[in-house]
């Protein structure tokens, strides 16, 4: 736009100036025709100095699937809900208002009189329910809890996130090594067709072997639209992590020889994966509600205070009442919940050492496989893939040398072309494990602490 604007701006300095003949730059024109021409070099020197727009790193990609995820922030506001419910169970329950006209006549000569009669009484009075210290510290715990839990489903949704970012990154990766392999053989592979036509033309080889390399570039560029659709689904689906950053290049891969967990023993990953974390979070809750249904077992008392006016010629009256709950049938009630309560913990308990059982032996499996595709990996550099370029320079030099066919060529050529694509579907599989070892636990800086109990002097109100 800068370069448009002095482009104009000098166009409009050559104009006539107050009568001059056209061509003529008087004083004035000179000045503005500097200015110009120094916008122009500015803009550019911006543009020849602008840093171009560096690739897109896997670490790059996790930052923008952070800052981009719903599923964390819903985590955190289900942590903020919970430590403001626990700071309202810790009150008492408002008290109650009441109003009320008593013994009133509804018939005789004092009928619907608010004053004749001794026993009408006009009165006011408040309840308040003193619910116990221990049961609203139990309820205020039972919520506290849920706090501890919304924190460890936000641990855990983060290392899902991350997982399931650096699967499509690592995805999107190869798909462009892919594509690149194979655009490199076809290129490799034309440059036969122009020697087997020139052997045609010389009367050195047959007809057949034209259309045969012509057929086996045909088939190398089905191979890559194959390709490219994979590499647009896969940016297509790292799209739903990172937006619009999806479609820029990639940097380099990771080092995939060594993860994070490797540091850890197997059990102790298998104690502190998110997902059993979160057992153990939700089974502190049962027994938080455990807790509440223990103190349910005693009774809130109601205290009630009753001002009540009659008429002018009677005095006036206060009451105090106590109302206590008789909890008659407790082993059918209050203990069966109790003990539901209970079942329920024993429930989190059990399926916790399930899951760690099971995840134990993912974890270990993952391992081994990754392992031993590290040691496929080097096997494929040093043995394999050399071994398959060799053979193709030594059929093409063969070829050259009029002692040996275009077939025996296109065939060393596929099998290079094979063992290249099988080594990258080994690092691919690698790098998936690889990922899903590497973001199988939450970071240091991601622990999850206890929920500090709520400041009971502070008042809680709710964010906007």
């Amino acid at each position: 736009m800068h370069i448009v604007l002095a482009t104009a701006l000098a166009a409009f300095c050559r104009r006539p100036y107050f009568g001059c003949p056209p061509g003529y730059l008087s004083h004035a024109g000179y000045k503005w025709a500097v200015v110009a021409l120094a916008l122009g070099l500015s803009c550019r020197a911006t543009a020849a100095t602008a840093p171009p727009l560096e690739p897109l790193s896997l670490d790059e990609a996790l930052r923008v699937a952070e800052v981009r995820s719903y599923a964390l922030a819903a985590q955190d506001a289900a942590a903020t809900a919970a430590g403001e419910m626990a700071v309202a169970a810790r009150q008492l329950p408002d008290p109650v208002l009441r109003l009320a006209v008593d013994n009133l006549p509804i018939d005789g000569a004092d009928r619907y009189s608010f004053t004749d009669d001794f026993m009408t009484m006009r009165s006011i009075g408040v309840i308040q329910t003193m619910t116990g210290a221990d049961k609203r510290r139990a309820r205020a715990t039972r919520f506290e809890r849920e706090g501890e839990v919304a924190q460890t489903a936000h641990a855990l949704e983060l290392t899902n996130l991350r997982r399931d970012t650096a699967l499509a990154w690592l995805d999107r990766y190869y798909q462009d090594q892919t594509v690149a392999l194979l655009h490199r053989q076809r290129d490799e592979t034309a440059l036969q067709i122009d020697a087997a036509e020139a052997a045609y033309r010389a009367g050195r080889g047959p007809q057949a072997e034209v259309f045969m390399a012509r057929a086996a570039v045909a088939q190398l560029e089905d191979r890559i639209r194959a390709a490219e659709a994979a590499r647009a689904n896969a940016t297509t689906l790292l799209a739903r992590w990172i937006g619009e950053r999806a479609s820029a290049s990639l940097g380099t891969a990771p080092d995939l020889s060594n993860v994070r967990l490797t540091n850890h023993s197997l059990a102790h990953a298998a104690d502190h994966h998110p997902d059993v974390a979160l057992l153990a979070k939700r089974e502190a809750v049962a027994l938080a509600e455990a807790d509440v249904a223990r103190q349910e077992k005693r009774p809130d008392w109601s205290v009630e205070l009753t001002y009540s006016q009659r008429g002018p010629a009677f005095s006036n009256m206060v009451s105090v009442a106590v109302s206590v709950p008789l909890p008659w049938d407790q082993g059918n009630r209050q203990n069966r919940e109790l003990a539901a309560k209970l079942a329920l913990a024993t429930q989190m308990d059990d399926e916790r050492k399930e899951m760690t059982r099971e995840h134990l032996a993912d974890i270990n499996r993952w391992q081994q496989t990754w392992r031993a595709d590290l040691e496929r990996l080097a096997a494929y550099d040093k043995t394999l893939l050399p071994l398959a370029t060799q053979r193709t320079l030594a059929a093409l030099a063969d070829y050259r040398g009029a002692g040996g066919s275009l077939t025996s060529v296109l065939e060393a050529r596929r099998m290079e072309l094979d063992t290249g694509l099988e080594r990258l579907r080994i690092e691919q599989e690698t790098a998936a494990l690889w990922a899903t070892l590497e973001y199988l636990l939450p970071t240091e800086h991601d622990t999850v602490t206890t929920l500090a109990s709520p400041d009971l002097t502070a008042t809680s109100e709710p964010r906007r």
